[in-house]
């Protein structure tokens, strides 16, 4: 059965080809002054999971504490330049991508391609890599994962794929450089035309204590999302997921 699951803010489950993949978990309750609105995740998405796909080194997207869930089996895949970081979870095997280059897991070939975002691990001194995104082809069924991008014209060149990952919010009221709000990712979706297209990175995370004062951010983003999609790629169907819902994937 090929399926996708939206784990909440960048983190979602992917099954096809026999292959089980999970893109950038952040699986606590908490990061700084951010808290996890809801449920935490079930402690089961990190078993027999083949390979994490880390978009870039952000805390929220490679969170060291999150990787250590997951078995020595599990192989990680980096944007280049992110290996020892990402090695001092715990002893998996670690495979390094730029864009353009690509990885086999199992039956599923994994692609990297550009993502438009800050590279820096902690401000502007910390290290530094080329931030991606990543194409998911096989068992029947191809996934764009975007991890935190802005729009780029290069865009019209990933698909054409099935399902289209896309942040499409954060974590605050606002949004800094190298994100898409709702409406740029409706922009980004009319280049990349998938035949389906699954809202992320918005509902999860939220200061501690505004989601009393202000809970629009956690609730109007994905539905902004879709009147502009409605709007600017009427022939994608857009499938809001509610962090720990699932759809089924054509394969």
């Amino acid at each position: 059965m090929e399926s996708l699951s939206y784990i909440g803010h960048a983190a979602v489950g992917l099954r096809l080809g026999g292959v089980s993949l999970l893109t950038d978990p952040m699986l606590r309750r908490g990061l700084g002054p951010l808290r996890r609105i809801g449920p935490a995740p079930d402690p089961a998405v990190s078993k027999d999971v083949d390979a994490v796909l880390i978009s870039h080194l952000h805390r929220d997207h490679l969170d060291l504490p999150s990787l250590r869930r997951f078995g020595d089996s599990t192989v990680v895949v980096v944007p280049r330049g992110a290996a020892t970081l990402a090695g001092r979870a715990r002893n998996h095997e670690i495979r390094e991508l730029e864009p353009g280059e690509s990885t086999s897991i199992g039956s599923l070939t994994i692609r990297a391609v550009p993502a438009l975002h800050g590279g820096h691990r902690d401000g502007k001194w910390g290290l530094r890599v080329q931030p991606l995104g990543y194409v998911v082809e096989g068992g029947g069924s191809s996934v764009y994962f975007a991890g935190d991008t802005d729009i780029y014209d290069e865009m019209a060149e990933i698909g054409p794929v099935d399902v289209a990952l896309l942040p499409i919010w954060g974590w605050g009221r606002t949004l800094g450089e190298g994100h898409l709000d709702p409406r740029r990712a409706a922009e980004a979706l009319a280049l990349i035309r998938p035949s389906a297209a699954v809202p992320i990175h918005w509902g999860t995370f939220y200061p501690l204590g505004l989601s009393l004062l202000d809970s629009a951010p956690l609730r109007e983003p994905p539905l902004e999302f879709k009147r502009h999609a409605e709007e600017l790629a009427p022939e994608v169907s857009v499938r809001i997921l509610q962090p720990g819902s699932e759809m089924q994937l054509p394969g």
